[in-house]
């Protein structure tokens, strides 16, 4: 199999990047998307707060992982919103990468990407807005879902009513369990999304549709609930950077894009597919799975360290307890 080599990355992200700003699609669909916030919640460990377990829970985590696409992108009815968050189901690493080591905040990313676009005039206009930013969302996420847990642990030591923070955790989950999903899906992390750019001597499709064929229709038609739980590690990983764990996990589903491809090309996603698009399919919707899984344990896990006492950066005075 060829692989991808720097000069083809530079190539595709910075010669070809006007044809580039076309918006990604959908990941997984909502089939794919809410099996693997099923698989997850299945696979969490005995140590997790049991309300994650219940069928009540694990039913309402799958409705909310479709919400950043099916009720957040529709641009007619709520244009803002949808122009907001399109770029935060994706990555074109190949294009992020061009500011050197990815920054762990989205802000100083965008400025490392404007400076970079600065010397490399042949850049698309707009840049900001297509190369995605996917590891930095579900980052934001997850921590959110980290304090939530804090907050539990805090509530719970006190003998307090936990209600209103386990549907905080839900929630949390819910959405994380969006982008974690989109990031296993190998063509959510490049600027091929929907069609082969630059050399191609092995032929590979060059139009749209290979993304919405293999995510959602391939997916509706032949994966079923359970097909790829037993690839998910029994034991969660431990994970101590969230973000350079995060990171990790992209550009491994970055090194599958073009073994998607040549699937594709081989029929491994239409109407039944191949053994072997199933196996991969498979695969990837279990990677996401156990991602899944082992940052909602970190999140847990994480949430029992002590941290400082907040201060106001403008008064220097710390936060009053809460009464």
């Amino acid at each position: 199999m060829e692989k991808f080599t720097r000069t083809l990355r530079f190539a595709a992200a910075v010669s070809l990047l006007p044809a580039l700003i076309v918006p990604q699609a959908f990941a997984w669909g909502s089939d794919g998307h809410r099996m693997i916030a099923h698989a997850a919640a299945v696979a969490l460990p005995a140590d997790v707060p049991a309300f994650l377990k219940t069928p009540e829970t694990i039913a309402t985590l799958e409705y909310l992982t479709v919400e950043p696409d099916e009720r957040w992108r529709q641009s007619d009815a709520e244009p803002e919103l949808s122009a907001a968050q399109a770029p935060e189901h994706y990555i074109n690493l190949e294009t992020a990468d061009l500011v050197g080591p990815l920054p762990r905040r989205r802000y100083d990313f965008l400025r490392a990407l404007d400076a970079a676009q600065k010397t490399h005039p042949d850049m698309a206009a707009n840049l900001t807005e297509k190369v995605g930013l996917q590891p930095w969302v579900t980052n934001e996420v997850w921590e959110r879902l980290k304090a939530a847990f804090r907050e539990y642990r805090k509530e719970t030591a006190a003998k307090q009513d936990t209600h209103a923070v386990e549907l905080t955790i839900i929630f949390y989950t819910g959405w994380l369990s969006h982008y974690v999903g989109d990031g296993s899906m190998p063509l959510h992390t490049t600027v091929m999304h929907d069609g082969w750019i630059g050399p191609n001597p092995n032929g590979y499709t060059t139009v749209g549709g290979i993304h919405s064929k293999f995510e959602s229709v391939y997916v509706h038609a032949n994966i079923v609930r359970g097909d790829f739980q037993s690839l998910i590690p029994a034991q969660p990983k431990v994970i101590g950077d969230e973000f350079d764990d995060y990171l990790a996990y992209l550009r491994h589903s970055n090194t599958l894009v073009e073994q998607t491809y040549i699937l594709f090309k081989a029929g491994g996603f239409t109407g039944t597919g191949t053994p072997e698009g199933k196996a991969f399919t498979d695969e990837r919707l279990a990677a996401g799975a156990a991602q899944l899984r082992d940052m909602i344990v970190a999140a847990w896990v994480q949430s029992a360290l002590p941290v400082k006492q907040y201060v106001s950066p403008e008064t220097k005075i710390p936060r009053p307890p809460e009464k």
